[in-house]
């Protein structure tokens, strides 16, 4: 993500790292050296956009350096200034990421290593081939804290953090090798000097651009539309010519691997290792960073809920003694929420709004759950999809957030 746009928050939460399968939380063990090198021989989905892993894998330990404010609680750890936290990419699971992306770059015949330094959020500087990295993901502390304040961790998974980083990477190559100034270029992706929304709504039926971060990432800008491309292409087995068959963003993609050859062996024209805002910088404190990265996400959701709840739960006298529907959708609220974002593309913490404003409803008309439960799970789930989806893309929808 270029920092024009990521500056507002970075990439936002990418589909929970808890969608299936193994967590992903580098600190499974040992073996990683050996999993690295099989991870190439695995077959791979025939789409791009992130999923957990599907298989299990063996991380390297998370760093042993010990800190000390690991053992602060949450409410003295908010109060510590980003600049003290003092983590770093080196001798964590993020250095074997960055090698690995680096050996993918190697193997493309790119000669570009992006440089890579802790800050707030993801993002790549305007006319730096390097690439910053939240300073969340180089601490378990750090990933937990995350995690209460937001409600999910970006890139805490192999396969998250490996698609967010070739997504940067197409930054730090557009930017290392200035591809923006190429005339093709501009008529595939559109002029790079375009302003960077704020706000931005896809298609998602759009098959002019690829799909590989969430929220059709790649419509809200030029330069997000070839990182995007870019990360598709050098993905190993990505299968992109199948997978993009009849597309129009097959153009895009056939143009980058032309451009790729073209560029194999050469030295990038900007060799600056220049860090934007690097951690030791940053002089707010955890509490700010977070107070303005939840108001980022804030989201004031309508009235429009007691028909959809009233038909769903029970609000007859005679079921008094069923359960309040309030205190089911609390007690399902984490499962259901998460489900729904990672169909949605919506962000947990803009649902886990919603699921407030819902249980005070059903508060308020004094709600029964009645029936089996799980049909009940499955028919709220659908209600909120339902809901999530014409907010989205609805004709009163708010501008979609450009993460």
């Amino acid at each position: 993500m270029s920092v024009a746009l990521s500056r507002r928050i970075g990439l936002g939460a990418l589909p929970a790292a808890a969608q299936g399968g193994h967590s992903g939380r580098p600190d499974a063990g040992i073996g990683w050296r050996h999993a690295a090198k099989a991870r190439r021989l695995l077959p791979t989905a025939t789409y791009d956009t992130i999923q957990s892993p599907i298989c299990f894998r063996l991380w390297k330990p998370m760093p042993r350096r010990k800190f000390a404010w690991e053992k602060l609680t949450d409410e003295q750890l908010l109060a510590q200034p980003l600049n003290r936290l003092r983590v770093a990419v080196e001798g964590t699971w993020l250095a074997d990421c960055v090698n690995t992306l680096y050996e993918e770059l190697e193997e493309r015949g790119i000669r570009l290593r992006p440089h890579t330094w802790i800050s707030s959020e993801w993002f790549s500087p305007a006319d730096v081939p390097g690439i910053a990295i939240p300073f969340y993901l180089a601490h378990p502390r750090l990933m937990k804290l995350e995690k209460k304040m937001m409600l999910d961790v970006e890139g805490a998974s192999w396969s998250e953090c490996m698609a967010i980083l070739r997504h940067e990477a197409g930054h730090a190559v557009q930017h290392g090798y200035q591809l923006q100034r190429r005339r093709r270029w501009q008529q595939l992706f559109g002029p790079s000097s375009q302003h960077y929304p704020r706000y931005y709504r896809p298609n998602p039926a759009s098959r002019n651009y690829v799909q590989h971060l969430r929220l059709w990432y790649a419509q809200s800008h030029p330069d997000e539309d070839f990182a995007e491309t870019f990360a598709v292409w050098l993905r190993p087995r990505s299968n992109w010519r199948t997978r993009y068959a009849g597309w129009p963003a097959l153009k895009k993609l056939e143009y980058v691997d032309e451009l790729m050859g073209e560029i194999a062996g050469k030295r990038p024209l900007l060799p600056t290792r220049e860090r934007v805002d690097p951690l030791h910088t940053l002089k707010q404190t955890l509490a700010e960073h977070y107070r303005k990265k939840q108001a980022f996400y804030a989201f004031t959701p309508p009235k429009t809920y007691d028909r959809d709840l009233s038909k769903l739960f029970s609000a007859d006298p005679r079921h008094y003694r069923r359960p309040p529907a309030a205190a089911f959708i609390r007690r399902h609220r984490a499962q259901i929420r998460q489900l729904v974002a990672r169909w949605t593309g919506e962000n947990q913490l803009t649902l886990d709004a919603v699921l407030d404003d819902m249980i005070s409803r059903c508060r308020e008309l004094n709600l029964r759950a009645v029936g089996p439960e799980q049909k009940l799970v499955t028919n709220f789930t659908i209600l909120l999809t339902a809901k999530t989806m014409h907010a989205l893309f609805g004709p009163s929808r708010r501008k979609w957030i450009a993460l």
